[in-house]
């Protein structure tokens, strides 16, 4: 597969709402046995929905490298999906990233999410000793050295490190020119934010296609700690009506599925080229609302052999 094929293949020109749309799922690595119970409940529930592709996951501080390998690995060779596989620049000189490149290429794992990379809480962002501070000298990197079709991150509401918007996009412009192939959204509620920052990409010269990144609400209270430390908002709206379930677990599920799913139709009716769905390892919301858009014909998934991302 050439670099650009997932690329070309999310950002297909598409013209109706019955048109085929690509659907990913984001997970993370699990940290015991029930953890991967889980994780592993989540895939075969998610599976059948066909995603274009499942993204894999580093721990705060490369903490979990090792093992977003192994799981990319398995999910690739033994589930058959195929498999973005998230990168940093954390905690890793040049020499351990390029193994860790070598690693994924011989497992057959052709695309990376290339990221700076998030440090522990309350720690700031260091280099590590030989490596590299920015996403765009990773992604440069990247594009010189390998065939790896390469994912970058944007950020609707601004990265929270950015000094101002302007200088956000210039950051994300650098990312694109250094031969990133598509974007993935920070999570957002609010979709007048994304479109307003998808003008703002346009304007600025960047043709690459951008995924929105959803989280369906299913806890309030650990979206609200999401929110603070990635710099996204929560409508004023949405935020009372989630304060006034507070403590009806179910209540609160039921309100964000609903709410998920209404940002999703508007996001298809804007023309996004498909939808990334931050799952926490975790299925029922995510597959509430990807087949209740498939039940009402709202969409339809692209047809492709979940193998591969090329069009068939």
């Amino acid at each position: 597969m050439n670099a650009s094929s997932l690329a070309g293949r999310i950002g297909s020109s598409l013209s109706t709402l019955l048109r085929p749309v690509q659907v990913s799922f984001e997970f993370f690595p699990p940290r015991d046995d029930a953890g991967s119970r889980q994780l592993v409940a989540a895939i075969e529930a998610l599976a059948p929905l066909r995603p274009a592709f499942v993204s894999i996951t580093y721990g705060a501080g490369g903490s979990t490298r090792a093992r977003t390998v192994a799981l990319a690995k398995e999910i690739q060779q033994e589930i058959g999906l195929t498999v973005v596989a998230h990168v940093t620049c954390i905690g890793a000189g040049r020499a351990e990233l390029r193994a860790l490149l070598d690693e994924l290429a011989r497992a057959g794992i052709e695309n990376v999410l290339a990221l700076r990379g998030d440090p522990p809480a309350g720690s700031q962002f260091v280099p590590a000793a030989g490596g590299f501070e920015h996403a765009s000298e990773l992604i440069a990197m990247l594009r010189r050295n390998y065939d790896f079709c390469i994912g970058a991150a944007c950020y609707p509401e601004k990265h929270p490190e950015a000094a101002t918007p302007a200088a956000d996009l210039a950051a994300l412009k650098t990312k694109a020119e250094a031969g990133a192939d598509f974007l993935v959204s920070q999570l957002f509620f609010d979709n007048a934010l994304f479109f307003g920052f998808e003008r703002r990409v346009r304007s600025a010269g960047i043709t690459l296609p951008v995924l929105p990144g959803l989280m369906p609400i299913t806890n309030f209270s650990q979206i609200e700690r999401f929110v603070a430390l990635c710099g996204a908002s929560i409508p004023p709206k949405l935020r009372v009506e989630m304060n006034a379930r507070q403590g009806d677990v179910k209540a609160v599920e039921d309100l964000g599925v609903a709410y998920a799913a209404m940002q999703a139709l508007e996001l298809l009716q804007g023309g996004v080229p498909g939808l990334h769905f931050y799952t926490l390892n975790r299925s029922p919301a995510t597959r509430a609302i990807v087949s209740s858009l498939l039940a009402a014909s709202a969409w339809r998934p692209a047809l492709h052999d979940p193998r591969s991302i090329t069009t068939p």
